[in-house]
């Protein structure tokens, strides 16, 4: 079976740098999209696109369905399966405008990769995932370790997560002198640090405890007075590792090298958390640990808007709807409330919830 076509990888390589230069996508999106393609090029046996019909489509999406996971050996998400099929689908929609292969590629054949209605429901459910409390980040702090140069790095990685709401990766590429602690904030310059979309914003400490902050601050004193770190080295550096007496590797302290991505700190949040008796709670979702605090809080509009925009979105509703579900036991007690209210002495629920329930009657007769 042939395993490469020349004419087909020339016009995906068209495709993939008109995705970056063109479409400004990242490396990461067009490294998955090449990955997409290509399984569908295995599905035809490395055909000519120019070749494509529709019944490709519907036999790419039978070789998905059966497919399994390489790493667990299950099946496929219903979301992993739709990703690749609209990455694939995007292709040849594309491809059909392109010279050589205009007359050959039918627009709408295209639409033959859409998912069904069935799984296009299943593929985007929102299910409840679990969020830490900061009760249970403030347990997994204060029962860590702090003697050692990586304890006292790792102990204050957790810290600084919750004190900012940064993604990983962000936190993986942090210069120290990028944190201002007398300001208490951090300027995330995409220049240097792997921000979302290469955004540049400044994120300011969330008010979760002064004892996150004492722990960021007795941190970088020691980087800076005791292992002598300049402000371009990380905030968060690798381990360094050197031969024991048995030619073993073993941990001998830190080094001023960042980490290439940040698969060390979900290892780490993981190590930590299950050393704590709890489970293991990925680091970005202490996003949405602050998304509920902000609930707790009871913000105001302007509020609102400044503890989005502190998560580095530009609209409020990003947050409440990626980050802020609120999971079925909450929502059942808060709507077991309503029905405590004594409405014979006046009692009524808030005009924004009053307005909330009066949308929801009006959809329902529509």
């Amino acid at each position: 079976m042939a395993k490469f076509h020349a004419k087909n990888e020339r016009i995906k390589q068209k495709y993939l740098t008109w995705l970056e230069d063109a479409r400004r996508k990242d490396v990461k999106t067009t490294t998955q999209v090449a990955a997409a393609i290509s399984l569908f090029e295995r599905s035809t046996r490395h055909r000519d696109f120019a070749a494509f019909h529709f019944e490709q489509a519907r036999k790419f999406k039978g070789d998905l369905e059966a497919a399994k996971n390489e790493r667990t050996g299950k099946p496929l998400s219903q979301a992993t399966i739709r990703a690749r099929l609209n990455m694939v689908k995007a292709f040849f929609e594309w491809l059909s405008d392109q010279p050589g292969y205009k007359s050959k590629v039918d627009y709408t054949d295209a639409a033959y990769f859409s998912p069904s209605a069935r799984q296009d429901r299943i593929a985007s459910a929102v299910r409840d995932t679990p969020v830490p409390t900061i009760d249970q980040i403030r347990h997994v702090v204060t029962t860590a370790p702090d003697q050692s140069a990586v304890e006292k790095r790792d102990r204050a990685l957790i810290a600084f997560t919750l004190l900012t709401g940064m993604r990983d990766a962000a936190i993986a590429s942090m210069p120290l002198g990028k944190v201002n602690l007398a300001r208490r904030e951090v300027f995330q310059d995409a220049r240097m640090v792997v921000t979302k979309n290469a955004k540049t914003m400044t994120t300011f400490f969330f008010p979760v405890g002064d004892e996150f902050v004492e722990i960021i601050k007795d941190w970088i004193d020691y980087l800076k007075t005791e292992l002598l770190f300049a402000e371009t080295d990380p905030l968060f550096p690798q381990p360094e590792m050197k031969h024991d007496r048995d030619s073993s590797f073993k941990v001998a302290g830190l080094k001023r090298a960042y980490w290439r991505d940040a698969s060390a700190i979900r290892r780490i949040f993981r190590e930590r958390f299950e050393a704590a008796g709890l489970p293991y709670f990925h680091p970005h979702s202490i996003r949405k640990t602050l998304a509920h605090l902000a609930y707790e809080l009871n913000l105001g509009l302007r509020e609102s808007k400044a503890w989005s925009q502190n998560l580095g979105h530009e609209k409020p509703m990003t947050t409440w709807t990626s980050y802020g579900k609120i999971d079925d036991n909450q929502t059942g007690e808060i709507m077991a409330g309503f029905a405590t209210l004594d409405h014979s002495a006046g009692d009524s629920p808030p005009p924004e919830v009053m307005e909330w329930l009066a949308k929801v009657t009006k959809n329902r007769q529509l």
